[in-house]
């Protein structure tokens, strides 16, 4: 049986009737529906991807074997039982990549070319000419490697900018050239016009970005944060900007979401605040079923499943990974 745990007030996830000559598939919106669909799935597919009912209906998911993600970030779905268990963790790695980048391009040149005064002199009916920021050969710090942030280089690059990666470790890249270790962040970071976080949440980067980060940015530079809201230290990037230590701040992730009304973030000059949305193109859904539906195929078939999470990094490591087999074996989740 395949479990779909979805929002009550959410869609369905389109696409999915394809599977309907080989798999039962049971809808639960609630925590009741959540423990009596996983006690007899063999696969569960979390389309609402912040839904804790999973982490309470464990001890139920006594034949589950395998989980997709509709998210890229997995950092949500990663509860202790899950990390300890055999079943497998897949993502929609890929799907978001570009859709992604071109936001973050936006972003950089909304910021290079000034829109928001733009948008505010219209307003007023105010003609008032000025001059603006090139990004041509302007320096791009990318944290993280990911298809993400490789996609967000791509455009980066076309639009003629320098670019530069921060990733768990240091090495050689074809595409980066020095990929430089989070570890030596503090050493890169005072480059930068512009710095992106497109890294997944892990121990790693949790708090990467203090108040000592920001004394190391230029007073010029635009943090742009698309990865995880708890990689920032909100209270440190608030007054970095109210100091202009920094000039200016996008975020599309929070550590609370939705952002409180009351939050000082909303009427912040230099920051942007989006809910959450870079990712979502109009068909985003659609593109995560047909992943999820080809997966499924390729679990049925014994084999090897696309974009399996390493659950102790916290993201899919590697692209040689093994198959996850359907036959008569017994379940492989360990409670």
């Amino acid at each position: 049986m395949l479990a779909v745990i979805t929002a009550p007030d959410g869609p369905r996830p389109p696409g999915i009737e394809a599977l309907a000559d080989v798999a039962r598939v049971h809808y639960a919106t609630s925590l009741e529906h959540v423990a009596r669909a996983v006690e007899n799935a063999e696969v569960l597919l979390l389309w609402d991807f912040r839904a804790q009912m999973l982490s309470e209906a464990w001890s139920h998911a006594r034949r589950l074997r395998w989980i997709h993600s509709s998210a890229a970030g997995v950092d949500a779905v990663l509860f202790p039982q899950l990390i300890a268990s055999k079943v497998v963790l897949t993502n929609s790695r890929g799907v978001y990549d570009r859709a992604i980048a071109e936001y973050v391009l936006g972003l950089m040149l909304a910021f290079a070319k000034d829109v928001w005064t733009t948008a505010e002199d219209q307003r007023r009916r105010e003609w008032r000419h000025r001059e603006t920021e090139r990004l041509h050969d302007r320096r791009l710090l990318v944290i993280g490697v990911g298809g993400i942030g490789r996609a967000i280089a791509t455009l980066a690059r076309a639009a003629g900018m320098q670019v530069e990666a921060v990733a768990r470790t240091g090495r050689s890249d074809p595409e980066f050239g020095r990929i430089t270790a989070v570890a030596d962040l503090g050493g890169v970071l005072g480059d930068a016009d512009y710095v992106v976080i497109a890294a997944p949440l892990t121990p790693e980067t949790r708090g990467l970005f203090t108040g000592t980060a920001f004394e190391q940015m230029k007073p010029t530079a635009r943090l742009i944060n698309i990865g995880r809201g708890a990689i920032v230290d909100e209270a440190a990037l608030l007054d970095a900007l109210r100091r202009k230590r920094i000039a200016g701040a996008a975020l599309d992730v929070f550590m609370q979401e939705p952002l409180p009304k009351e939050h000082p973030f909303w009427d912040l000059p230099g920051l942007v605040v989006s809910p959450h949305m870079c990712g979502d193109f109009i068909g985003w859904g659609a593109a995560v079923a047909d992943l999820f539906v080809k997966n499924y195929m390729r679990w049925r078939r014994g084999e090897p499943l696309l974009n399996v999470v390493d659950k102790t990094l916290g993201y899919v490591a590697s692209l040689d990974q093994p198959a996850l087999r359907r036959a008569d074996e017994p379940p492989a989740a360990s409670r």
